[in-house]
């Protein structure tokens, strides 16, 4: 009765923080989830009283309408239950129920609902099924029934966050990953599974003996055995709990009986020593610094094919095992391909040509010969390589590059379709400004997979962000003129807070977290913080956080003063400023002057936007005036506020004309749009900064064009289809179902709530 009190109290205070209720001591924000977790991990035997109370809690919040405590109990219940060593038939029938009911109320509840029913549904015919499949996918380990793998890349921008905060956060998961062998992960799968079956009867002390003295060749085959026997029930419609548990204890008879240190006791009189916990391993997590434009889509290719793995000699030359990657070639014809084609030997170059055989025609045949230029031979990336792509789609889950012949009469064989057995879950630490270099790293991957798909039917790619910001502003923030505030640079953190307060509860408060551990003098208190804290949060964050929120990309046309000069093509996510430029010659600045003294400060501008309306129709309107500059939001400062339309605020200078004299004051003018044009009508230039990136400033620029960004696989095919359409730029075809801009999912814990 004193741990369920105990239990309650703690899921009554996290039930608090989500209405607002702060705890009195600021260091225990987003602290508490992790410390109720922690105490059910050091008594496994807890794991059943906290989800008996969460599944109560759960029933009161549908019948009381609280319906913002159901999302964070349920990830909270559901990650206990994965975790735990035993949980009743009849406890994950209650909490089977409850899921059932969520599919009455709107997204994300229903969404969130029916994912849990599918997965608790194979946890009752199967336990441990979850814990068995969320081991073997994230320490990757060879299993043909369950044959998926995860990553986690953790990208952080060396110019926003400090030296001490990169080099703790590469300390802290080095750390993480120590102590997690494949062997290791193997046992663990194994003890649990038939633990989750057998429950108390089951003698964990002897089995762990005798996975500790086997070989590990014995330790893979009994893993074999477990994950074929969980995989087999979880996927046969008529299989029951009961069938399962026999066939592992089957399994479990065989394991302890194998080796002489388990003949002290008979399989059947062992001493049991009751439910005993299994740790779950730390995720595959690496951590990059982003110095490189392209080095997201690089760490991908060799997610899904490392290049130590061995390839079909036809395929891959020797010399792409050994090498170092050093840069990646600009876009060339060869990148312009839609398929992969056959790779050939031939370089075009005639003097690459093998010498002619000697015989009676070679003059004939030099005579005949096509007559080639010189040229240079250039060597690719082994990454561009076309020979290193093709040896990519010959593993597992993929079809051949090329289609065999087939004699006549014999129907052809049906192609394999491609499998998703990677995912790549993308965290990116920092603020808004990494987040504009996200926007743009995954507009190039788009665009780099349009022309040649690679990734896309093979990766299961997933972003997250945690914002990060150094108490002290560095060099660069102090140099940025758009860097006034740690709120200001913390809008998406801030929306994604407001839409959903577990989000705000466990990531936002990362926010100033992390970079206090950083700082923290050595000690070992601190290695035991931040070795168990952080490395879990970012764990619970990407295990749990599977609803995305969608932020529209913008694409932005930047047109200069110098005639000469090709316009700019870039794209941003949160925000696009423009300010008046400084004049630099001497004529100019007069006129400046002159101009300042008449009519104010600032310049004119010419002002096309569509304007937002309620029946989405096009409006087109226009306006001059004065302005000494603008700024485009893209994120809105209300949830509840359309993420796709720009809030554009316009500081307009209006001159008035009164007795003493003339003089001018400042208004503010706003509107919202999707599509908007500026022009400056005297030339005069001004400068655009992107995603408040002082490092993503244009100077002299006359005009700019911003629109949703397209998305690039919608537009190539679009394009195709107007060759052959007859009605015009009406979508015809596939076209009409794919989405037609380019957006960014973020993901967190309940997406949107409605």
């Amino acid at each position: 009765a004193e741990v369920e009190s105990d239990i309650l109290r703690r899921v009554r205070t996290l039930l608090r923080e989500l209405d607002g209720h702060h705890p009195a001591c600021q260091c225990d924000r987003g602290m508490l989830r992790w410390t109720l977790h922690k105490k059910i991990d050091q008594n496994p035997s807890y794991s059943s009283i906290l989800v008996r109370i969460l599944v109560k809690e759960l029933e009161r919040a549908e019948r009381g309408d609280f319906r913002h405590y159901i999302i964070p109990l349920l990830h909270t219940l559901m990650y206990t239950l994965i975790k735990a060593p035993c949980i009743s038939d009849e406890l994950c029938s209650r909490v089977y129920d409850f899921c059932k009911k969520l599919l009455t109320l709107p997204k994300p509840f229903c969404t969130i609902g029916l994912d849990y029913a599918v997965r608790l549904k194979m946890e009752r015919t199967a336990p441990g099924m979850l814990y068995q499949r969320m081991v073997i996918s994230e320490q990757s380990l060879k299993s043909d029934p369950y044959p998926y793998q995860e990553k986690i890349f953790i990208f952080a921008d060396p110019d926003l966050l400090s030296e001490a905060i990169c080099n703790a956060l590469v300390t802290d998961t080095e750390a993480a990953q120590v102590s997690q062998s494949p062997r290791a992960c193997m046992c663990y799968v194994i003890i649990h599974a038939m633990q989750a079956a057998l429950g108390e009867g089951c003698d964990i002390s002897g089995l762990k003996g005798s996975l500790q003295d086997m070989p590990t060749s014995d330790v893979e085959h009994w893993f074999r055995q477990v994950v074929a026997a969980v995989e087999c029930a979880g996927n046969e419609a008529s299989a029951d709990r009961g069938q399962h548990a026999a066939r592992l204890e089957k399994i479990y008879r065989a394991v302890l009986s194998s080796l002489r240190a388990a003949s002290l006791f008979p399989p059947g009189d062992a001493p049991l020593g009751g439910l005993q916990g299994t740790p779950l391993p730390n995720p595959s997590i690496s951590f990059h610094l982003w110095t490189e434009d392209d080095q997201l889509w690089k760490e991908l290719v060799l997610f899904i094919r490392p290049l130590s793995q061995s390839c079909e000699p036809d395929c891959l030359s020797q010399d792409l095992d050994n090498f170092e990657i050093q840069d990646i070639i600009s876009d060339c014809e060869c990148c312009e391909q839609t398929r992969f084609s056959v790779l050939s030997t031939d370089s075009g170059i005639e003097r690459d040509l093998p010498a002619a055989a000697e015989d009676p025609c070679s003059a004939e045949t030099e005579q005949s010969r096509l007559q080639r230029k010189g040229g240079i031979k250039k060597k690719l990336s082994p990454l561009e390589s076309m020979a290193f792509l093709q040896a990519g789609c010959n593993g597992p889950g993929t079809k051949p590059p090329a289609k065999p012949q087939r004699r006549p009469g014999i129907p052809p064989e049906p192609a394999a379709p491609l499998q998703r057995l990677h995912t790549a879950r993308i965290v990116l630490l920092g603020d808004d400004r990494i987040l504009g270099r996200l926007a743009q790293a995954y507009h190039s991957l788009r665009k780099r997979e349009t022309r040649r798909v690679f990734l896309t039917p093979r990766l299961n790619l997933q972003f997250y962000y945690i914002p990060v910001v150094t108490g002290q502003p560095d060099t660069l923030a102090v140099a940025d003129h758009v860097a006034t505030g740690q709120e200001e640079l913390c809008e998406v953190a801030g929306y994604l807070g407001r839409a959903d307060p577990w989000y705000e509860s466990n990531i936002n408060t990362l926010c100033h977290m992390i970079p206090k551990l950083a700082t923290m003098p050595s000690s070992p208190s601190k290695h035991l913080v931040t070795d168990l804290f952080i490395t879990d949060v970012i764990a619970y964050y990407v295990r749990m956080g599977i609803q995305p929120v969608c932020f529209q990309v913008y694409a932005v046309k930047i047109f200069f003063n110098d005639p000469a000069q090709e316009p700019a093509e870039d794209v941003f996510l949160t925000e696009l400023r423009t300010q008046v430029q400084e004049s630099i010659s001497h004529r100019e600045l007069s006129m400046t002057k002159k101009k300042t003294t008449l009519d104010g400060p600032g310049m004119d501008l010419t002002v096309t936007y569509r304007k937002v309306v309620v029946s989405d129709r096009a409006k087109e309107l226009a306006m001059s005036l004065r302005s000494t500059g603008l700024v485009m939001k893209a994120i809105p400062a209300d949830e509840a506020e359309d993420l796709v339309c720009l809030n554009v605020n316009i500081t307009e200078i209006i001159r008035i004309n009164n007795l003493s004299g003339r003089s001018f004051s400042a208004v503010a003018n706003r509107l919202k749009t999707r599509n908007i044009k500026i022009r400056s009508t005297e030339q005069r230039p001004f400068t655009v900064c992107l995603d408040k990136d002082s490092r993503r400033a244009y100077r002299f620029v006359i005009s700019v064009e911003v629109s949703p960004c397209p998305e690039p696989s919608y537009c190539l095919q679009k394009t195709r289809t107007m060759k052959f359409s007859l009605h015009g730029t009406e979508d015809v075809g596939l076209v009409k179902y794919m989405p037609k801009s380019l957006l960014l999912p973020i993901n967190t814990f309940a997406g949107a709530i409605q």
